[in-house]
């Protein structure tokens, strides 16, 4: 869902050799524009391939293109940053008018500065989530002995995120990215998730902001990933920047700031918490070794905290996963300390 409204170009030449299949979907729908290639589409050859990817993209409504130099357009992105693009397609090609229409499109189509996208990848009302992670010979489970109850707030949520807190014993309610605070209070959450998603934060930030300054204002444990990560920075008073390219893929080294460990992790985002911004009390706790940006933060003395890449990347790298863990662990003792003090 984070690509909302962009072509992906896939540097990697052969796309298309594992298929596609029902289970690992990671959206509702897919959200991109389009993609661009080197080579053609491969055929399938996977034991778990159910379709061709083709034959995926045409079911979905989504064209690409194939043949293009994609080393010479990822240096050009390097250099200059993402451009915007048209993928068009008419037989016996096109005339020198019909081109300068597509390129008179593409420079006025805006860019994702104060572009707001998490409304479109965000569920239209709440749900309830069980489904677990996959298991080999297994597939997906259901978790039917929930322990506590997390509300996620969905700006484009991944699904492998929601399995990872069915997996630790949570019942998982998603509901709209612009669900009102008093509506989420009163679900009686043990937690709450700010998931990953599209666009600007800070255009997504106009109506999410005083929500979760409010969650915040409650005491009640937050957990964000990606975009949850820079709505977080922001509701703390912090200032988010629209990176050059931005960060895309699963190779990318991370530091824990205060142990001096090193994840490789997976990210697409194209924006960042500007570090210096944030307030007192807030607190920088991973970098990224690619360029010192920030890579996730947390509120001193309170059970809130944030990261800006995915730990929940299916299927890997998995260094991350610890900090389901971590959340799951804070949500237990804020549990545990409420009924004391209802007591």
């Amino acid at each position: 869902p984070s690509y909302a409204g962009q072509i992906i170009t896939f540097t990697f030449p052969h796309i298309g050799n594992v298929g596609t299949n029902g289970e690992d979907i990671e959206a509702k729908e897919p959200l991109a524009s389009g993609l661009i290639l080197r080579d053609p589409i491969t055929p399938p050859d996977n034991y778990r391939a159910v379709d061709d990817f083709n034959q995926w993209l045409v079911t979905n409504g989504l064209t690409g293109i194939s043949r293009i130099d994609t080393r010479r357009l990822t240096r050009r992105i390097r250099l200059k940053g993402a451009p915007n693009g048209v993928i068009a397609f008419r037989k016996g090609g096109f005339d020198d008018a019909t081109i300068e229409k597509l390129k008179d499109k593409a420079k006025k189509h805006p860019s994702l500065n104060g572009m707001e996208l998490a409304k479109d990848a965000s569920t239209t009302a709440p749900l309830d989530w069980t489904e677990t992670r996959w298991a080999w010979n297994h597939g997906y489970r259901r978790q039917e002995k929930p322990k506590y109850h997390i509300v996620a707030i969905d700006y484009g949520a991944k699904m492998n995120i929601l399995r990872h807190f069915a997996e630790r014993a949570c019942k998982v309610t998603v509901v709209p990215a612009d669900y009102p605070a008093e509506k989420i209070l009163a679900l009686k959450p043990d937690g709450v998730f700010l998931s990953n998603g599209p666009g600007d934060p800070a255009a997504t930030g106009e109506y999410a902001l005083p929500i979760i300054k409010k969650l915040l204002e409650s005491g009640i444990p937050i957990f964000g990933i990606c975009l949850g990560h820079q709505l977080l920075g922001l509701a703390l008073g912090g200032k988010t920047e629209k990176m050059k390219q931005g960060h895309r893929g699963a190779n990318h080294p991370i530091q824990q700031l205060d142990s001096g460990r090193v994840e490789i992790t997976a990210q697409n985002h194209g924006f960042v918490v500007n570090p210096d911004s944030l307030p007192k009390g807030v607190k920088v706790t991973h970098k990224s070794l690619f360029d010192g940006t920030c890579a996730g933060l947390e509120v001193t003395g309170k059970p809130v905290f944030a990261v800006q890449y995915h730990p929940e990347a299916s299927p890997g790298p998995h260094d991350s996963g610890y900090l389901f863990d971590k959340f799951v662990q804070m949500v237990s003792a804020h549990t545990k300390t409420g009924k004391k003090n209802h007591e």
